[in-house]
């Protein structure tokens, strides 16, 4: 299979694909799958994306060679037909090429924050000025004026598929939380502010060094072997030693380990990932606004992404285990209130 260039103009997005439309267009390949159907004759199964979203795609009597052809992580010209499947667009393909990665404008296919993330960054130092514990405020220093780390904190999706799951979705989510937080914080005064605004900035910061992201998102090797939580709790001691030199005074113990608690307990329970659940207040605090604003995140991203507008409801979602309500047509009234 020969590799060609992406077109250059009237670029078709997924989220503009309706049922019906011819396509052909460059994705990139997020997974693919040679399968068999109960005929024995092999078909390709893809998830394709851009940077609007992905889209399945099907490939009928397909052959080795042609799975062998390309890898998740290329970019593919592909040609074919949208078709409205069990509510939801799937493309069913014609032909697939791969295409020169030399030749790539990234920016199509990579999702990204629809907010400014310089923007974003700014607030998210202001609401960490906030901050008074001498300690805390240091180790938040510290990360900020590492340029590796913010830099790869601003860029950083917050998950691979779930929530926030574009270029920039790290630092969006925790400036949401951090926004929750400052005023979510005088409302239980039982709680450490300082502590709990410190849980929220710090949670997911393991994310940086667990996901991969210039490409299409991934895990890295470090991060399928550990994982956020314990590389969290790694970044937090080797910024703990600059934050000692700030201060001049040995970093508390047991606030070190307060926040360390925060970090390993976030997902809250142990099927979820954690291997410590909540103890603190600050620590259950945290894991339910995590959630929360994962959660409606995710609900408001499907009702919004969903192209089939002939349907009130939005496709299974697998990590929901359900579908969700878009609502139907606006009922008219008249003006009083009686039913046309």
């Amino acid at each position: 299979m020969n590799s060609v260039s992406e077109p250059t103009v009237n670029r078709r997005f997924i989220q503009a694909l309706t049922d019906g439309d011819a396509v052909e267009e460059v994705y990139l390949v997020v997974e693919k799958q040679l399968r068999a159907n109960r005929n024995g004759n092999l078909f390709l199964q893809l998830e394709l994306r851009d940077r609007t979203g992905t889209i399945g795609a099907r490939l009928w009597n397909a052959s080795e060679s042609i799975f062998r052809a390309f890898e998740a992580g290329d970019f593919v010209l592909a040609k074919g037909k949208v078709q409205l499947f069990q509510g939801a667009l799937q493309l069913i393909l014609t032909g697939i090429t791969r295409v020169a990665p030399e030749r790539i404008d990234l920016a199509n296919f990579l999702p990204h924050t629809d907010q400014d993330v310089s923007k974003l960054y700014e607030r998210l130092r202001t609401l960490l000025r906030k901050v008074s514990n001498p300690h805390l405020r240091a180790l938040a220093e510290s990360f900020l004026m590492d340029e590796q780390f913010t830099q790869a904190f601003c860029r950083a999706p917050a998950g691979v598929r779930n929530h926030h799951a574009y270029v920039g979705g790290l630092l969006e989510h925790v400036v949401t939380m951090l926004e929750a937080a400052d005023r979510l914080a005088p409302l239980y005064p039982e709680l450490d502010r300082d502590l709990f605004l410190m849980g929220v900035f710090l949670h997911d910061i393991g994310k940086v060094r667990e996901l991969t992201y210039d490409r299409t998102f991934g895990y890295s090797d470090e991060g399928q072997l550990i994982g956020h939580l314990v590389q969290g709790v790694e970044m937090v001691n080797e910024m703990v030693v600059q934050a000692t030199k700030l201060t001049g005074e040995p970093f508390p113990q047991e606030l070190l380990l307060r926040l360390k608690h925060l970090i390993v307990s976030h997902h809250g329970t142990h099927e979820f990932g954690s291997p410590r659940l909540p103890m603190t207040p600050e620590a259950i605090a945290l894991h339910y606004l995590d959630n929360f604003d994962a959660k409606l995140h995710t609900f408001t991203r499907d009702i919004r992404e969903d192209g089939n507008t002939s349907n009130a409801w939005t496709p299974f979602n697998q990590s929901l285990q359900r579908r969700l309500f878009k609502g139907g047509p606006k009922v008219e009234y008249e003006e009083n209130g009686d039913l046309d």
